[in-house]
């Protein structure tokens, strides 16, 4: 399955389009963004900008993302000045560069340059979140969800131990419903009043599950009880502002759904609560009180960094409400073919305000880890979709599909005809 083929006809001629090309208007208002979403040769315009393998259908896109043609350009730019003039720049004249990078992130996150830290991945930024985190006391607890992060998990697991707390696990309610997650945390909340901090996954790498995470950051503000937010998958795959979410600490990533080059994350600290979180032990100047102290990474990849303003710019050029409209779309397309089908189970709900673009789905019955392995293999090795099983739900494995804006409706096409012909026949190879 050759997926440029798919494409071929509308993308002829438009793969070296300038930016303002890809847009014939302002569309990123709710009700034009929305319209947008369907419009095959708008989005094969934005498709040619991106250099796709041909091997595959690629529908895994939530390891990281791909950077378009015009950022890929100002990445290498980039990695060609650091490389060629090293210290000379880095000690005169970078550091106001990567100062005007943090202000361009704050400006469109919408929060203040002194409440953004860059990092190398949304993983760096939680861990300095959780680890650092002062405000729990021996014999409290921290709650967290089987859909979170493994390694997220596990900080919490060492950072609680180490200051004598606990940590309370739940797992998600499946079916899962904007009321039924809501009630099961305030359930946790209710039976755990030693309950100080909770991490909330925006999006799950798991299932897709958007939680609702203003309303549960409501239940615990109201007790007490801070909220760290995982938003490594939701920031450009939704619509959403940081403030909105009324949690103080939020963890980023801007190389998934924001395009930038591998190595870029950010950390958000509301002001005022810096000092909840604790410096990091390698800062030099603990004492100064800024929430650039509570992340040091040492000498990172800088080119990345120096690129990100361009990745903005291009995911500005699309629109937020039109992107998350068109990652929703593709994902619908696809689940309302195969949802219902006898022998296929779609974990993630259709309630919009419950996903995004990420779905995962497994054959009825079959949870274990080698069996939807075996369902991810079949789907590459018989039908040329790239896919991956996901572990750590409390229901068992699955499978995750994750769409990117490259990607047509002929693509989830392939991949609802293929479960299809799956369901109907079995056809999966168990050993695998």
């Amino acid at each position: 399955m050759n997926r440029r083929a798919v494409l071929q006809g509308a993308v002829a001629g438009a793969a070296m389009l300038p930016a303002t090309a890809l847009r014939p208007a302002p569309l990123d208002g709710p009700i034009e963004g929305r319209a947008l979403a369907g419009d095959e040769a708008h989005w094969a315009r934005i498709a040619a900008q991106y250099d796709v393998t041909d091997a595959v259908i690629q529908l895994e896109n939530g390891n990281w993302g791909m950077m378009s043609r015009p950022v890929l350009a100002a990445y290498q730019d980039a990695v060609a000045r650091v490389n060629r003039d090293t210290s000379f720049y880095a000690r005169r004249g970078m550091g106001a560069d990567m100062r005007s990078v943090v202000d361009r992130l704050a400006a469109f996150l919408g929060v203040d340059q002194d409440e953004i830290v860059l990092t190398r991945n949304a993983t760096e930024a939680l861990k300095a979140l959780i680890g650092g985190y002062n405000r729990i006391k021996p014999g409290q607890a921290a709650l967290y969800a089987d859909l979170d992060y493994g390694s997220m998990q596990a900080s919490l697991e060492a950072s609680m131990a180490r200051r004598g707390a606990r940590t309370i696990r739940i797992a998600l309610p499946e079916p899962a419903s904007h009321q039924n997650v809501i009630d099961a945390y305030a359930e946790a909340f209710e039976n755990h009043p030693e309950i100080r901090l909770v991490l909330l996954t925006h999006i799950s790498h798991r299932t897709g599950l958007q939680l609702p995470v203003r309303e549960v950051a409501a239940l615990a503000r109201a007790r007490g009880i801070d909220v760290i937010v995982d938003a490594a998958h939701s920031l450009g795959q939704v619509d959403f502002d940081i403030a909105g979410l009324g949690a103080d600490f939020v963890g980023l990533n801007l190389h998934k759904w924001m395009g930038a080059p591998l190595g870029v994350g950010a950390a958000y600290i509301r002001k005022g609560r810096v000092s909840a979180i604790d410096p990091d032990i390698a800062d030099e100047n603990p004492g100064s009180g800024g929430i650039s102290s509570r992340v040091h990474t040492g000498t990172v990849d800088y080119a990345a960094s120096l690129t990100l303003p361009a990745a903005l710019d291009f995911q500005a050029m699309i629109g937020a409400t039109a992107r998350a409209a068109r990652l929703k779309a593709l994902r619908d397309r696809w689940v309302g073919k195969v949802r219902g089908l006898p022998g296929i189970e779609v974990l993630t709900p259709d309630d919009p305000r419950m996903h995004g673009g990420i779905t995962s789905f497994r054959l009825s019955g079959r949870t274990s880890e080698a069996e939807n392995r075996a369902l991810a293999a079949t789907l590459l090795d018989r039908f040329g979709i790239f896919t991956v099983h996901r572990t750590g739900l409390a229901s068992g494995a699955c499978v995750r599909v994750t769409p990117a804006l490259f990607n047509a409706m002929a693509d989830v096409d392939a991949l609802a005809a293929a479960l299809r012909e799956i369901a109907d026949g079995d056809i999966v190879t168990r050993s695998r």
